[in-house]
């Protein structure tokens, strides 16, 4: 197994898509998440895809996803996304990988004047990148709770007494569906 200085972290290529797709059925008991991908791609949702490569070998071993969203803050539309699926081959977890594809994807996503990201996942995990669920809170959404998070990447501070609607792309109802 390569060490970090042999990983390419990289938005992904049209060449990628096999292995992401294969990445993300190994990653994950069901197809949900793959499905996911594919749907986001074909409805033009997907704003931006990061991909790790091992760089001896060519192969995907984690992918990030950013889709579009429809958000308003006080009733005025801002650009933002959600950040779902992250996935690290078995093989290369605990080592940055995940971290490094976030990371990588929010720098860019900063750069393009995103506003907000959102995501469905673990607090302690998704914290270390300044996610917190206080951020989501005033946000009217299915996935409304202590699981979904969000982070201002303008800045990085949200205004207080900021109220919303957060909704993710259509391709979302494949999750939890089956």
């Amino acid at each position: 197994m390569p060490d970090a200085a042999e990983l390419i972290v990289r938005p992904a290529r049209g060449e990628d898509v096999a292995g992401i797709d294969a990445l993300l059925r190994t990653c994950f008991a069901r197809a949900d998440e793959a499905d996911l991908v594919r749907r986001l791609c074909v409805d033009g949702a997907m704003v931006l895809m990061m991909a790790a490569v091992d760089g001896a070998t060519g192969a995907i071993v984690g992918a990030v996803a950013f889709s579009r969203m429809a958000v308003t803050v006080n009733d005025r539309a801002v650009p933002a996304v959600a950040l779902a699926p992250l996935a690290v081959a078995p093989a290369y977890r605990r080592r940055g990988v995940g971290e490094a594809l976030v990371q990588a994807g929010l720098e860019r996503l900063e750069a393009e004047r995103v506003v907000l990201c959102f995501v469905l996942g673990d607090a302690a995990y998704y914290r270390r990148f300044g996610f917190h669920e206080d951020y989501a809170a005033n946000f009217v959404s299915p996935y409304a709770g202590e699981h979904l998070l969000a982070l201002p990447l303008q800045g990085g501070l949200m205004p207080c007494g900021v109220r919303g609607d957060a909704r993710h792309a259509d391709a979302f109802a494949v999750l939890g569906e089956g």
